[in-house]
């Protein structure tokens, strides 16, 4: 077993930990659990850092548990934004659950015949039959409202001038979640909650309710909360969350997410979001800090990142894809292979014009297909005088004057990229 604690420590992935921790984890095979919002079917990047703490427990030889929060997820957590949540139905919830448990799996090993193999719960098994009356009775009458209230994220929300107060609902959440620690206590040995900073106050009233009911001791364990080096939301992105189901982001621009964090950040993701050991980060850190144009960092993580999300072969459909507009030897072959949504990731922004598809089946000239079909450029003139520069390019391949764009020249059965330039790109969309 290795020193769990300890791990995260260097990575940089400790907030808050309740004293002994270190020890009473180091004495045997312990449980821990992370608490997840089902109320989406995939996870976004911004729930790895727990992930990725579940997963250095069980590394370490500990069992690790996931609780799915068909039952607080219904809401709505006072930590964190103002508006309470939506009810879900069941069948929403059980295909949230599997959808997530999915992706879990590509961290998390629930299969394998061990001890320590990794356990998905639901709270909602074990919520939807507690009358409010049982509950304010064998739970709530052992926590005071003086208690409830100390707590930080009880207190924000009630301080904010935006807020406009809090219902009895969200009030009750830490309760809620208290008691789910406590349950697993009783039901699973769980000895360890473990969630971001902000949980702090939720986690510890799982401890007090474990003190005073279950006669027992549990531990709590935060981590920082995720930030960027320029201040925006790590996680996000202008087009929102990155998730990591590929309907939602793709892997191309899963990539490119990790490619294009700052150095800054690129050397803190490095501890948090892999697996590597100390001695090989400290050795990329070096080299990258000696070539930092490389960007050796943002490399390695993307990489990464994106074979254990999704695959090896996703993996190699990003770098392809990330040399597209890059590489000085693309061809047709190398546009061919991208799966449309990659296409048009990797061409996002880029101007385009629609085409009917009789036009290419009856072949449409270079030059009209610059000038006065599509006003890529400003005339037919214009276009002469490029293509005498020998300056365009249809997917990636030098044309002259005389040339016609034909079916062959459709890239996916429906585009054309016309380019002017190194830098300069114009999409020939096939109407629909």
């Amino acid at each position: 077993m290795k020193d769990f604690v300890a791990e995260l420590q260097w990575r940089g992935m400790i907030h808050d930990v309740m004293p002994e921790t270190d020890k009473h984890l180091n004495e045997k095979m312990r449980a821990a659990y992370v608490g997840i919002d089902p109320t989406a079917d995939s996870l976004h990047i911004g729930h790895l850092v727990g992930v990725m703490m579940l997963k250095h427990f069980q590394e370490c030889g500990h069992k690790p548990y996931v609780l799915v929060g068909g039952a607080t997820g219904m809401i709505g957590d006072p930590s964190g934004k103002s508006k309470e949540r939506n009810l879900l139905d069941e069948a929403t919830l059980k295909h949230n659950q599997d959808a997530l448990k999915k992706q879990l799996a590509q961290f998390l090993d629930f299969e394998t015949e061990v001890a320590n193999k990794a356990v998905m719960v639901n709270n909602y098994d074990w919520m939807k039959d507690f009358s409010f009356l049982d509950f304010i009775r064998d739970v709530g009458k052992h926590i005071t409202v003086n208690y409830m209230m100390a707590k930080d994220s009880v207190k924000k929300r009630l301080s904010s001038e935006a807020s406009e107060g809090m219902s009895f609902t969200e009030f009750t959440y830490q309760l809620v979640q208290g008691y789910d620690f406590l349950h697993l206590y009783r039901q699973e040995d769980c000895s360890l909650q473990m969630g971001g900073s902000d949980q702090w106050g939720n986690i510890t009233t799982g401890t007090e309710l474990i003190r005073r009911i279950g006669g027992g001791k549990a531990y709590a364990l935060t981590c920082p909360l995720i930030t960027k080096a320029d201040g925006t939301k790590f996680g996000k992105t202008e087009g929102g969350n990155v998730w990591l189901d590929p309907e939602r982001t793709s892997p191309y621009k899963f990539y490119q997410y990790w490619l294009n964090t700052s150095d800054a950040d690129a050397e803190k993701y490095i501890k948090i979001f892999t697996m590597l050991d100390q001695e090989t980060i400290v050795s990329l850190v070096s080299q990258h800090q000696e070539a930092p144009h490389q960007r050796l960092l943002q490399k390695t993580l993307g990489e990464i990142l994106t074979k254990m999300v999704h695959s090896e072969q996703a993996l190699e459909n990003a770098l392809r894809a990330s040399s597209i507009l890059f590489g000085r030897n693309t061809t047709m072959e190398d546009l061919q292979k991208l799966d449309i949504q990659t296409f048009l990731d990797v061409f996002e922004g880029v101007p385009q014009a629609s085409i009917s598809r009789n036009q290419i089946d009856e072949g449409l000239g270079i030059i009209n297909a610059l000038g006065a079909e599509t006003n890529f450029l400003d005339s037919n003139g214009a276009a002469r005088r490029e293509l005498k520069q020998n300056a365009i390019s249809v997917n990636r391949a030098k044309v002259k004057e005389d040339y016609v764009i034909e079916t062959k020249d459709l890239i996916n059965n429906r585009f054309v990229l016309l380019q002017k330039g190194k830098k300069k790109y114009y999409l020939l969309k096939i109407a629909d």
